[in-house]
């Protein structure tokens, strides 16, 4: 048997949402992870001091006993200013910028990339230290979106340079390849992009549980990835970006963007490295290039994954994962403190 014990993985793009949603998927992230760098875009989004302790006092409730540390967001605003960041420094992990109706609950999001207009939020942010996440993708053809999206993220760092920006949910080379370019860029990658291409989601039969959004691209596009995750990227961490919808939300016209993956992750990661002989970085990806760069201490928690097979349920309450009904190959043996 084969194992591997991970310290303190962490997921640094989880969608928990709210409601009956939140307390359905939020213990299955907190029971075998360390912390989580929660999405904003709730109805309405969290844009303030107020609805940001109340969202992350939700979540804690939700998750009862588990060891998990809720890294909280905020859903971007050009008012942002020092007077408004600055008494929350301490309480906000990153800031989301969501272009204008480019995903799920984006419609307030940015409209245009004037860098006058944006220049006092994230000057602001930039002397508070506080990192800004992007989903990075165009309004262009949706295959083309996120590379036509690239020049934008360039210009950012260039305009400022003491502001982390993290490249969310990256798909396409392009993208790495601008993070070689700008020391002040740096990348969330999925586990689903890590394993899928657009020809799994719609090259037979449509297979809703895996559209989600930046949809999954080419071949060459995934190798890349894998390539930057099992050689411990030292600019490229996981970011789930597990996005959990009711199963008729999801198998309908007009299908919800999302897959649902937070049970499954650490399981099907293990597995995948592996498969080519990397469990070594697995480590780097899962948690230690996350804490360098957002510059963050998680609670303290083992997890020991094991070569022991596991049938993944259908359902989790109505979301549907990702290998739902399926044998995966690894699975979580324990989980402790440490």
């Amino acid at each position: 048997m084969t194992e591997l014990l991970l310290h303190e993985p962490l997921d640094m793009h989880l969608h928990l949402r709210d409601g009956e949603m939140l307390r359905t998927v939020a213990p299955l992230s907190a029971h075998s992870f360390s912390g989580a760098l929660i999405m904003p875009n709730l109805i309405p989004p969290i844009t303030d001091a107020e609805s940001l302790r109340a969202y992350r006092q939700r979540i804690l409730e939700a998750i009862g006993d588990e060891i998990f540390e809720p890294y909280m967001t905020l859903f971007f605003k050009a008012e942002y200013d020092l007077d408004f960041l600055a008494p929350l420094a301490e309480e906000v992990t990153a800031i989301k910028l969501y272009p204008a109706g480019i995903t799920t609950n984006s419609e307030g999001g940015v409209s245009g990339f004037d860098l006058e207009t944006l220049s006092p939020a994230l000057e602001a942010m930039s002397k508070l230290g506080i990192p800004l996440c992007i989903h990075g993708e165009s309004s262009g053809f949706v295959m083309d979106r996120e590379k036509e999206f690239v020049p934008v993220y360039e210009a950012l760092a260039d305009a400022f340079p003491d502001l982390a920006i993290v490249m969310e949910h990256i798909t396409t080379a392009e993208s790495l390849e601008a993070l070689e370019r700008h020391p002040n860029l740096f990348a969330t990658i999925t586990l689903h992009h890590l394993l899928i291409t657009l020809d799994d989601v719609a090259g037979g039969m449509l297979q809703p549980h895996l559209f989600c959004k930046p949809i999954a691209k080419r071949p060459e596009d995934r190798e890349a990835l894998l390539r930057a995750a099992l050689e411990a990227h030292p600019k490229v961490m996981f970011g789930s970006d597990s996005a959990p919808h009711p199963r008729h939300t999801k198998e309908a016209p007009g299908c919800a963007a999302g897959v649902f993956t937070a049970p499954i992750a650490l399981p099907v990661l293990a597995e995948l490295f592996a498969q080519h002989d990397k469990l070594e970085n697995l480590q780097h990806f899962v948690s230690n290039n996350a804490q360098r760069i957002y510059d963050i201490t998680p609670p303290k928690k083992k997890v020991r994954l094991t070569d022991t097979p596991m049938k993944v349920p259908e359902r989790y309450g109505e979301v549907v994962p990702m290998f739902a009904g399926e044998e995966i190959g690894w699975s979580i043996a324990e989980v402790s403190e440490e």
